[in-house]
């Protein structure tokens, strides 16, 4: 089976890579620049096939597709900047890369009859509320750029392609990229007192465990929509950030511990308003993974630990 990935500058897109070699599958990563531009940590993403591609051109995407002749395609290629989508100069763009580049994607892959993968976000819905958000709910209020494109691009690929895959996670972090993971051990290293929002809730999605999933669906038939992240139930990102120092502190790092650094609950009103609005309810129903027989992602603990052993 081969499977092409696009987005492998970024961290979902690595980890899928790495996953595809260990199980034996034909990978082809892609993403804009000219070469793989992503971290040099040895694994076996820096060393697969690579087809530099701008998903926003239609033909290229096409092209590209149809002499690559992919089994599947994972869609991890996206704009995330979730803030800066909003500048008045920037919001095309975003539309661009997350609506359009996706259904250029979602066009090649009926046409090829390949099976897509799409992955999305919690932020297609109206963050409010407090019970979990289901797989197959369409009430969606995209409250920002970002959850509105995101949406777009899921209408591209439900009313275009007929085997898809649409995955909506939140909270990611993993090795290759920014995350909030990363921003607090920064921050913890310069810092005696860090603020961090309590009410909104939420839970994380380590990459290196979801990629395992992915390919876990894409053996399968069992199309349609679905919400991954960690088990471990549901937290707030203050919660995330005390368990993140405490472990990091457990690591061998008192640098994080308790008499270094005081970390301050507060509501998202006092923390003051981002350019982007954030979703108070990110809490998503992952019940469908298992009654369909996948299998779900670890405890958010133990991934988070896993990780911080990686990047400390």
């Amino acid at each position: 089976m081969k499977i092409f990935v696009t987005g492998v500058g970024g961290q979902l897109g690595h980890d899928v890579m790495n996953e595809l070699n260990q199980r034996g599958y034909e990978g082809v990563g892609s993403d804009l620049a000219p070469e793989y531009s992503g971290i040099q940590d040895g694994s076996a993403v820096t060393r697969m096939p690579y087809v530099p591609m701008d998903i926003t051109d239609k033909h290229s995407v096409e092209e590209i597709l149809t002499k690559q002749n992919p089994d599947v395609v994972v869609h991890c290629a996206a704009w995330t900047a979730v803030d800066m989508a909003e500048d008045d100069d920037k919001v095309e763009k975003v539309r661009l890369v997350n609506a359009t580049g996706t259904e250029n994607i979602a066009l090649a892959c009926q046409k090829l009859n390949c099976k897509m993968i799409y992955l999305s976000t919690d932020y297609v819905f109206s963050g409010l509320g407090e019970e979990p958000w289901q797989p197959d709910c369409k009430d969606y209020q995209p409250l920002n750029v970002y959850g509105q494109t995101k949406l777009e691009g899921e209408l591209a690929v439900a009313n275009h392609v007929e085997k898809y895959f649409i995955v909506r996670i939140a909270w990611v972090f993993g090795v290759n990229g920014k995350n909030f993971i990363k921003t607090m051990l920064n921050l913890g290293k310069t810092h005696d007192r860090i603020t961090v929002v309590n009410d909104q809730i939420g839970t994380p999605t380590y990459t290196f465990d979801l990629a395992r999933l992915l390919v876990d669906m894409l053996e399968t038939e069992k199309y349609g929509y679905y919400h991954a992240t960690n088990e471990g139930g549901y937290i707030s990102w203050y919660d995330f950030t005390t368990e993140i120092f405490r472990q990091a502190t457990e690591l061998g790092h008192p640098e994080y511990g308790a008499d270094h650094i005081t970390v301050v609950p507060v509501t998202t009103a006092e923390y003051g308003v981002s350019r982007a609005k954030r979703p108070f309810n990110s809490r998503l129903d992952k019940s469908k993974l298992t009654e369909n027989g996948f299998t779900p992602l670890p405890a958010w603990q133990d991934a988070l630990n896993r990780y911080l052993k990686e990047v400390l």
